[in-house]
């Protein structure tokens, strides 16, 4: 699968996800003080992401 979430601890402790698309990374959250809040933000984003809106700023 070209696309995926990362979960990784960052050198102050905290919980960050990632997304990334043929192993790039395209976003990434805020850090989190615990992995359940990360995949919390993950379920957030797969909840709401698909239906949001579009802003073009050009």
């Amino acid at each position: 699968m070209p696309h995926r979430f990362h979960i990784t601890k960052d050198k102050k402790g905290e919980f960050r996800v990632s997304f990334n698309y043929n192993s790039e990374k395209i976003f990434w959250t805020e850090g989190y003080s615990s992995k359940s809040s990360a995949k919390n933000a993950i379920d957030s984003i797969l909840k709401n992401g698909p239906g949001a809106e579009v802003v073009d700023e050009s």
